[in-house]
């Protein structure tokens, strides 16, 4: 699936302008976000590598997420997406990164509802943190929505260092 957002083109142009190398870190998109950045021609120049970390396991094994914290705020978590970040920059030496955690559905819970995904984005300090919560909207259509919001933070950011 292809993730038509504006700001595609714009991430792609300035990361490069100032020679910045962005990551991501995934889990309930389970690439996409790494696909939509892909997708533009001359991503290679600042896109070398993204991570897929859909299990617990994943998490600590390639990002360095502590068992501590995923067992005290679950993996759908602002504490964890944040470690997922800090994670993906320090693997991938790269200057921007971006961690999306969260529940696609179906199902949820209370606490943890279908829609609710945490964001982070790493920048050799925290920049960004939140939560959102996209509702029930089914499980494609979060994913979608949780992808363009992630291209969001990194257009974002890079319009601050412009």
């Amino acid at each position: 699936m292809v993730i038509s957002v504006s700001p595609l083109p714009a991430i792609i142009r300035i990361a490069a302008k100032h020679q910045l190398i962005i990551t991501v870190a995934e889990s309930c998109t389970g690439g996409m976000v790494s696909a939509a950045l892909t997708e533009i021609p001359g991503s290679s120049s600042v896109f070398e590598r993204g991570y897929v970390t859909y299990s617990n396991a994943a998490k600590i094994d390639i990002l360095s997420v502590s068992d501590v914290t995923l067992q005290k705020f679950g993996a759908v978590s602002e504490e964890v997406a944040c470690q997922m970040a800090q994670g993906a920059s320090r693997a991938a030496g790269a200057d921007i990164a971006v961690a999306v955690t969260g529940i696609a559905g179906p199902g949820g819970s209370a606490n943890k509802p279908e829609g609710r995904v945490c964001f982070a984005l790493f920048a050799g300090t925290l920049i960004t943190r939140e939560t959102i919560n996209f509702g029930v909207l089914g499980r494609g259509n979060v994913r979608e929505a949780a992808t363009k919001h992630a291209l969001k933070l990194i257009f974002l950011h890079l319009q601050s260092v412009q």
